[in-house]
């Protein structure tokens, strides 16, 4: 069979198309090969990809298992089967199909880092540590591949050994810099250093807008930013008291019959609270948010209700304050201090419970992210 066999172009444009992610058309040219070689285990293979791409997982098993038949000792059809197996929930079945694979080629690096992809789906942690080991294999064997070493960190992040996953996601970034598992998973390891490291909570931002600008789909890079942003702005409630604190005593003063110099004493040092408080803290989320991460945090609060309820609280407490000083005589005015800062603790925890709700399916903030494409690496020869 060669490229000038009709058949053979079949399977040629069939794997171009594939690579194109126009897996229809890919899986179309591969059935056309099979009419004329229906035992080609790589066709079968190459069409059980594309079904899987298509969601129909039902058929890409099928296609694998006739792949299997034809060509027993297929590694590249254990490898998809597993992929499929672990798709639709069948870990037991991967992890045999997985293991398999490693004895039919134990030097083959995709074997290794796809049993390695199956134990770091296992609650339990001695499986993680066999994940994590597996992963250290399949980087022996291919340190070029920026796959092995993104395992390595995720299964070495999992385990709580931060300063590996660290350095492994730093290798896989410089070997793809467009992977936005990489990205996003690096971004957590900085978040979680962010009190005691100056800089990591800006380079967890940077992290989390390349990852959601390389994968458009990515929620959990999404999530993570609006979490980094409800985070900010719900600090500035702090702020916010201390100025509503300051100005509700200068305001009762006022209303207490004060005069003279003792009246604008107190007005004054209200004002060098709320002043001196906001600017401080203004300057220090200037320094913070750099200015080529203000627009990707606005456009995510934007559109993220729990961001903008805890601000919209926040600002009410702010313009309270400041306008207490000023209309103090207005009756009934000051009484508004007490629905407003039981408002901002309400609104506080209910934003907090529905950012919380906002979080991906089986996800959270500090979870490091599998490789969202599910990479199965069976097309690299096991020779």
């Amino acid at each position: 069979m060669t490229a000038t066999d009709p058949a053979g172009r079949d399977l040629l444009q069939a794997d171009a198309l594939y690579d194109l992610g126009r897996y229809a058309q890919a899986a179309e040219a591969a059935a056309r090969h099979l009419a004329r070689h229906p035992d080609d285990a790589s066709a079968l293979v190459l069409l059980a990809r594309c079904r899987h791409r298509l969601g129909d997982e039902t058929q890409a098993l099928d296609l694998t298992e006739r792949a299997l038949r034809a060509e027993p000792d297929s590694v590249a059809g254990w490898l998809m089967r597993t992929h499929v197996l672990l798709g639709t929930g069948q870990y037991e079945q991967a992890e045999e199909c997985a293991r398999r694979a490693v004895a039919l080629a134990p030097h083959h690096w995709a074997t290794h880092y796809t049993l390695g992809t199956v134990l770091d789906r296992s609650v339990r942690r001695e499986r993680k540590r066999a994940a994590y080991e597996a992963a250290r294999t399949a980087v022996s064997l291919a340190p070029e591949e920026s796959d092995a070493h993104f395992l390595v960190g995720l299964t070495a992040h999992r385990l709580g050994n931060h300063e590996v996953a660290e350095r492994a996601y730093e290798t896989a970034l410089r070997l793809d810099p467009e992977s936005s598992e990489a990205h996003n998973n690096l971004s957590l390891l900085h978040l979680r250093r962010r009190w005691w490291r100056p800089g990591s909570w800006t380079r967890a931002a940077e992290g989390f807008v390349q990852s959601a600008a390389l994968d458009l789909n990515d929620r959990q890079a999404r999530y993570n930013l609006e979490t980094m942003a409800w985070g900010t702005v719900a600090g500035s409630r702090w702020v916010a008291l201390a100025g509503f604190v300051a100005a509700s005593m200068a305001s009762a003063h006022l209303r207490s019959g004060a005069e003279g110099r003792s009246a604008l004493l107190g007005v004054l040092l209200a004002a060098a609270v709320m002043v001196g408080g906001w600017g401080g803290w203004f300057l220090w989320l200037a320094r913070r948010v750099p200015p080529r991460l203000r627009r990707p945090l606005l456009l995510v609060s934007r559109g993220c209700t729990p961001v903008l309820a805890m601000a919209v609280a926040v600002a009410l407490m702010a313009l309270h304050s400041a306008l207490s000083l000023l209309l103090w005589r207005v009756p009934g005015f000051g009484a508004l201090a007490f629905p407003l800062f039981w408002g901002a603790v309400i609104t506080y925890w209910a934003s907090r419970a529905r950012l919380q709700r906002r979080a991906p399916p089986e996800l959270t903030a500090a979870t490091p992210r599998s490789c969202a494409k599910n990479r199965c690496p069976h097309r690299t020869s096991a020779a």
